[in-house]
């Protein structure tokens, strides 16, 4: 007895249908703000890491721009306390990322 047949022993009277089903992604857009994202660089423990803070937004929208800027440049981090930390110091290709989605970035720390 294979899976098909199981099934329909499970549900009789439903009727397998052939056609493809339709997914609606709907693009998300992200709130931009008007005071600049804060970008800076600190060593906690040691290791460097550079902090995003200052979004006014959701706090879902911070965290989906948080993962998209991870799997962008490939690394690790989290986010706590409303802002993004990134293991390494990745303070310049964050910043044109954040440009290029259109909001203001400010660089804090040499």
């Amino acid at each position: 007895m294979d899976l098909q047949d199981q099934l329909k022993n499970l549900f009789p009277d439903h009727v397998p249908s052939n056609e493809p089903e339709e997914v609606h992604e709907e693009e998300h857009t992200l709130f931009i703000q008007k005071e600049p994202l804060i970008c800076k660089y600190e060593k906690r423990k040691g290791k460097a890491t550079t902090i995003i803070e200052g979004y006014e937004g959701d706090i879902e929208d911070f965290k989906i721009l948080a993962k998209e800027i991870k799997t962008k440049l490939s690394v690790g981090g989290s986010f706590k306390d409303e802002s993004i930390i990134i293991q390494g110091d990745y303070r310049d290709k964050i910043m044109t990322i954040l440009k290029e989605k259109g909001f203001k970035v400010k660089r804090v720390g040499g």
